[in-house]
């Protein structure tokens, strides 16, 4: 599933085409994905300018005229494609089969955007924007990580009296919002954690942070701000808004690489894989303590 540097590439993907830009025609090829689409849909967003586009979370916000927000979550397998009618740097084959295009946007200027989403565990709703605070999807979320709310001071927080491991902490998206799987398991190797550590040891006998709890907060902020920089990670299904893939991957110190050997300087340890709470987790059980 797409995470949070995935779901900002496209986002970042899709805003020189779209912000300031009309939906002129809505090609909606379906009735739902994993929900129902808005009740009409095209008719509702026909005529529309997309004002700006932004991220909370895994969720891309379409901020529309008249204080609406198209919300649209890509599940597992939803990508978002650009095609233009002449010669630019966006024009890429759209990707994936064709059957599962499910929404076409026509955009003013010729821009044609696809959302394509094989297994159709993608949504996307219509809200106001003064209801998005409180809307179900994003009142229970946490912090984003990138901005200035996340800092040692408030993992500390949220970690302290925790029995949990600092690996669930991580994907808590109420503590957290947006980090995944593989960012958390790349995060927990720069700051040197073993992913099974309990929560709680992020903090001193006074609940204040210590020195894990500072490292874990700046190796989360690196390894998201690298990934969103290298185009995210191209792990099965997903691609860029311009059909690009995402390189993150070939810098993964520890996702995926299960009996190969550790990158760090002077280790000389091998990646492990666990399981935890259903999800696979590497790190190295030398250097990471």
């Amino acid at each position: 599933m797409p995470e949070l540097p995935e779901v900002e590439t496209v986002m970042r993907g899709l805003t020189p085409v779209m912000a300031g830009a009309r939906i002129e025609r809505l090609e909606q090829r379906r009735s739902d994905l994993r929900f129902p689409f808005p009740d009409r849909l095209a008719e509702r967003l026909e005529g529309r300018r997309v004002l700006a586009l932004s991220r909370r979370a895994k969720y891309i916000l379409f901020h529309l005229e008249a204080d609406e927000v198209l919300v649209a979550h890509l599940g597992m397998t939803g990508r978002f494609t650009i095609n233009r009618s002449t010669i630019s740097a966006f024009t890429h084959a759209a990707g994936g089969d064709a059957n599962h295009d499910h929404l076409v946007f026509h955009m003013s200027g010729g821009v044609v955007v696809t959302f394509n989403d094989a297994r159709r565990f993608g949504y996307m709703d219509l809200l106001s924007e003064p209801e998005l605070a409180t809307h179900k999807f994003f009142a229970a979320l946490g912090v984003e990580p990138l901005s200035d709310s996340f800092d040692a001071r408030y993992l500390a927080a949220k970690a302290a009296g925790r029995k949990t491991t600092v690996k669930a902490l991580l994907l808590d998206q109420h503590v957290i919002a947006g980090v995944g799987n593989i960012y958390a398991s790349e995060a927990l190797f720069r700051a040197r954690l073993k992913p099974s550590r309990v929560a709680a040891s992020l903090t001193n006998r006074s609940k204040r942070p210590n020195t894990r709890a500072e490292a874990l907060v700046s190796a989360v902020r690196e390894v998201l701000a690298e990934a969103i920089a290298a185009g995210g990670s191209s792990l099965r299904n997903y691609v860029q808004a311009n059909g690009e893939l995402g390189y993150f991957q070939k810098s993964h110190a520890v996702y995926d690489r299960a009996g190969q050997p550790c990158h760090r300087d002077g280790c000389n340890g091998t990646i492990k894989r666990c399981v935890q709470a259903g999800r696979a987790t590497f790190y190295c059980p030398r250097c990471q303590r």
